[in-house]
């Protein structure tokens, strides 16, 4: 029903900041826990950070933390995600998906994901 696109992804050189976007289709992501995750090649699918749907509390992983931080936008039905202080670590492929329940560190709770948008810091 609820169907995500991410966008912003790009170059950056290490220290530099990006904006990714997560827009909704189909229904308000108010309703909805959005998280964020990252996937470098040859490793794991890992969360860096949510929002929750009943207070828009967030929930940023030890990675992240200080850096990223998270801002709904009703009037376009999305969810950014602000990065600052990027190092050559943080590069990846991001995803935004949701859940219709808390904050959740399990990848089987959301119901729909976005197609990702590549982050590359490198100098």
């Amino acid at each position: 029903q609820v169907q995500l696109v991410e966008s912003g992804g790009g170059s950056v050189q290490p220290g530099g900041s990006l904006r990714l976007s997560c827009v909704g289709t189909g229904r308000s992501l108010r309703f909805y826990a959005v998280g964020w995750f990252r996937q470098a090649p040859g490793k794991e699918r890992e969360i860096i950070t949510c929002i929750s749907s009943s207070d828009d509390s967030e929930f940023p992983s030890d990675s992240v933390k200080g850096r990223f931080t998270l801002a709904r936008d009703e009037a376009t039905n999305a969810v950014y995600l602000d990065m600052s202080r990027l190092k050559p670590e943080d590069t990846a492929k991001y995803y935004c998906a949701i859940e219709f329940g808390p904050c959740s560190d399990d990848l089987s709770d959301y119901e729909s994901w976005g197609p990702g948008t590549q982050v590359t810091v490198s100098s």
